[in-house]
């Protein structure tokens, strides 16, 4: 992995990501923030009580995705997604993203926001 890059994923930012659809088996790309805390990046995104996102419903059943860095610097990079389901974890790093978003509903958060964490595979060997 080249310099820029590890200076990409070292600050969260707008991304876009691919997962394969759970029942199409199609490529589905969708807009998305990523978070960088201590070394490790994170996906969230806002609680939804009524359903769970279609992007994270896509990794529960198949955990590979591609991280799409844009900008001047795009590259695509394989990744894997954990999605994150243990409650204490989940908060600690949820009070992180709702300290960046300046949000105080941490409660909802860790009740109904997706949480991921990613890693990239080329990081991972």
């Amino acid at each position: 992995m080249d310099d820029q890059t590890r200076r990409e994923l070292s600050r969260g930012h707008t991304i876009d990501i691919t997962t394969t659809g759970r029942h199409t088996g199609k490529d589905r790309r969708i807009e998305i923030v990523f978070f960088n805390f201590g070394g490790r990046l994170y996906i969230s995104g806002m609680p939804r009580a009524d359903r769970k996102r279609a992007w994270l419903l896509n990794l529960e059943t198949d955990p590979k995705l591609t991280l799409h860095l844009k900008g001047a610097h795009a590259v695509d990079l394989p990744a894997t997604a954990r999605i994150i389901s243990d409650d204490e974890e989940r908060r600690a790093v949820l009070a992180l993203v709702a300290r960046a978003w300046k949000r105080d509903d941490l409660d909802d958060m860790v009740r109904f926001s997706p949480l991921i964490e990613v890693t990239v595979d080329e990081l991972a060997a």
